[in-house]
């Protein structure tokens, strides 16, 4: 058996003012109970739930009354809730859920709400929901009260909305109907753009006359730009490329700087060490000079005056040795000879001293000695005179002789040292020479080192007047561009060389673009703007005529798309309906036929007119619901609407409105189950329309429940006693104590049920 339909939940609909709880297991459920206790109100609420909005079709007269209005022993609610939930394992709704739960409210201030799975939807998506799965409100899958022959009681039109949606053809009724109705606006929406096309045109090629000569200006502008950009850009580049050129060289030339400072500071350390160990030496080669020079003339002195005593020591040595005279001349002898040895022996000692020292004795035996000498020479007295010739060939004492001897050799020895000084000198003046060669180099390497320090200055103030020349020009090329009422940062992405023109063409082509700009004249701005909006809302009209026009006949493919399947569909189950109504109709009466046929088109025109008012106030009363109508009454051709044609066995009648309300409900039940069993829905709900049924057909209705509830749930409200045989399940529907209804339920066993 079929299992879909789980269960029912009421809160606060219509008489069932508490929360109740319908469970639908598979097979057949029965809803029983006295008139008034609120059995088709669990009709209604499941009508409600597939999308209905009509609340006459829900037997109220506003969406108010669907509230539990209160009774004696108790209050009013303020909202009605309800959820119906179904059975998805086998996915027979399209989502991802086990179970779907399809729930609504509605409260008394009318705000309505509608829940698939807690999830809040609009009441359009809802129907489109349903209408993919073949459930609707207004289809055969539920038949309310009385409703046993609607049927039979429906235009052709509804009995072919009825049979489609049976068949799950409503869902290609809705896109179809929705195709239709956007290429009605498409087509209104295309007629108006092309009304408009023709009114802007001929404004437009007035603006476009007047603002020829300014579109030629834009095009001189667009020139006049391009050049600039890439003149200017290039110089621009072009500079700064050299100008960084040019700081590179000079970052390379200052860190050079460095390194020849560094060399000069060394050159000049050098030097002043050199010219450091210079006064040494110089003080000594003077010392010794100013020495050898005081030598040399103590000797010249020495000399003189020991030839002075050789010559006195001569006349001595002729002089007579007798008498008073070889007395006085012994002592100024011996005096002499005193002098002698003392000058010797101050000679002797300062020989042993410094050079200075020597000199110093030197000049001091040189006074001692001229002392001597002068007393010596003095003139003879009387004694002396009368003795002269008697001491001429005397003999000069041996300690004189050895005396001048060795003063001889003092002169000597003096020279000798006089010799070594002139030996020190001349080492000295050789020392002098290595330190003035050292001296040179090094004022050399000073010379050299600011030589290249110059040469670096010279090369530094070129590297200054080459980067003010860069400069300078970069100041031109500014001034140009601001002349040209350009900024120098427009120009930032040119790079260098980009530029392969001319530039002296390039100047003048620029200049006289600048003067074709003036000659032109200013552009009136507001014009322009016109023109280009107006060009701009052309453009675009032609765009949505292209546009409309590619979806009017997208539309239009879709429209005989769905035609053609809807019609190739309902042709194709049709002959199957056929067949079953005619089997079930023949079982109901005992014989006879029935078959549904679509009527030819001059036949049903006037009755499809009259269908199309009924659905265009459909479409109104939806409207003012403000959910909007899901069935759309479109350009395209109306299908035609289905006819009922039947023979009664023993019976002879030319139309329907000839039968009796029992054959009438047998008729319609006969079309009923005719289009379950060729396109079985899930569920059905019918109520009480076995209720014009006579026993044996009742009887028959309850064989044919059973038969088909291997594939479709049934929920059946009934007072018939062969259709309580027939259920699974029965509920038991009671009025409580507080005027609410009650339910109480039974489970068939399969004995009990027989």
């Amino acid at each position: 058996m079929s299992h879909f339909l789980k269960r029912l939940e009421l809160n606060g609909f219509k008489s069932f003012a508490g929360r109740t709880v319908l469970e639908f297991p598979a097979g057949i459920v029965a809803v029983v109970g006295p008139n008034g206790s609120g059995k088709s109100n669990i009709v209604d609420a499941i009508r409600w739930l597939l999308g209905e909005r009509d609340a006459k079709n829900l037997r109220g007269g506003k969406g108010e009354d669907l509230i539990f209005a209160g009774t004696q022993k108790r209050a009013r609610v303020g909202v009605a809730q309800a959820s119906l939930h179904f059975e998805n394992k086998n996915r027979f709704f399209p989502v991802d859920f086990e179970e779907v739960v399809v729930s609504r409210e509605i409260r008394r201030d009318g705000q309505s709400k509608y829940y698939l799975n807690k999830s809040e939807i609009l009441l359009r998506d809802l129907i489109d929901f349903f209408a993919r799965v073949r459930l609707g409100s207004r289809g055969l899958v539920v038949i309310g009260q009385g409703d046993s022959d609607m049927f039979i009681r429906a235009t052709p039109s509804e009995r072919r909305e009825m049979i489609e949606e049976i068949l799950g053809l409503r869902e290609y009724q809705l896109k179809k109907a929705d195709a239709e109705r956007r290429l009605k606006n498409s087509r209104i929406n295309l007629a108006q753009v092309t009304a408009l096309i023709e009114e802007i045109e001929p404004h437009l090629r007035s603006l476009k006359r007047q603002t020829g000569r300014w579109e030629r200006r834009g095009a001189l502008e667009e020139e006049l730009r391009a050049l600039e950009n890439a003149f200017f850009g290039w110089q621009l580049a072009e500079l700064a490329a050299k100008s960084a050129e040019v700081d590179a060289r000079t970052a390379v030339h200052e860190r050079q700087f460095e390194a020849l400072a560094k060399e000069k500071a060394a050159a000049a350390t050098r030097q002043a060490a050199v010219e450091e160990s210079q006064p040494e030496e110089r003080k000594r080669l003077a010392v010794v000079k100013e020495e050898i020079a005081g030598l040399m003339e103590a000797r010249n002195r020495l000399q003189k005056d020991l030839g002075r005593i050789e010559a006195q020591v001569e006349m001595a040595r002729r002089a007579p040795a007798a008498g008073n005279a070889s007395r006085g001349h012994e002592r100024k002898t011996e005096h002499l000879l005193d002098v002698i040895r003392k000058v010797k022996d101050e000679l002797e000692a300062a020989l042993d001293e410094e050079p200075l020292g020597v000199l110093a004795a030197v000049e001091s035996a040189l006074e001692e000695l001229n002392f001597a000498i002068e007393e010596a020479g003095g003139a003879p007295d009387e004694d002396e005179k009368s003795d002269a010739g008697a001491a001429k060939e005397a003999e000069v004492p041996e300690e004189l002789r050895r005396v001048l001897v060795r003063a001889s050799e003092d002169v000597a020895a003096l020279e000798g040292r006089i010799a070594a000084l002139r030996e020190t000198e001349r080492g000295l003046e050789a020392a002098q020479e290595g330190f003035y060669a050292s001296f040179k180099g090094a004022v050399g390497d000073v010379q050299q080192a600011q030589a290249k320090i110059d040469l670096w200055e010279r090369t530094n103030r070129e590297l200054l007047l080459e980067k003010e020349r860069v400069d300078l020009r970069r100041e031109d090329v500014l001034h140009q561009i601001g002349q040209a009422g350009r900024r120098a940062e427009e120009f930032r992405e040119a790079a260098p060389g980009a530029f392969s023109g001319d530039s002296a063409e390039t100047e003048r082509r620029m200049f006289r673009l600048r003067g074709d700009l003036a000659s032109i004249g200013e552009v009136d701005e507001a014009l322009m703007k016109e023109a280009s909006d107006t060009e701009e809302r052309h453009t675009y009209l032609l765009r949505e005529s292209e546009d409309l026009t590619k979806a009017i006949a997208d539309l239009e493919t879709l429209l005989r798309e769905l035609t053609e399947k809807i019609a190739g569909e309902f042709e194709k189950s049709l002959g199957k309906i056929n067949d079953e109504f005619d089997k079930f109709f023949a079982l109901m009466f005992g014989g006879g036929s029935a078959r549904l046929k679509v009527p030819k088109p001059k036949a049903a025109r006037d009755e499809d007119a009259e269908d199309e008012g009924d659905a265009a106030a459909s479409a109104a009363e939806g409207s003012r619901e403000g959910e909007g109508a899901e069935e759309g009454s479109g350009e395209a051709e109306r299908p035609q609407g289905i006819e009922i044609d039947v023979k009664l066995p023993r019976k002879k009648i030319s139309s329907l409105d000839m039968l009796s309300g029992g054959e009438r409900s047998l008729v319609g039940i006969a079309a009923l189950f005719a289009m379950v069993a060729v396109s079985p829905p899930p569920f059905l709900v019918l109520d009480e329309i076995d209720a014009p049924l006579d026993e044996r057909n009742a009887r028959r209705f309850g064989e044919m429940l059973k038969e088909f509830s291997r594939h479709t749930q049934f929920i059946v409200v009934t007072h018939n006693r062969a259709t309580m045989e027939a259920a699974d399940i029965l509920y038991g529907i009671t009025l409580a104590e507080d005027g609410s209804s009650k339910v109480v339920s039974l489970k068939l066993e399969p004995e009990a049920a027989q």
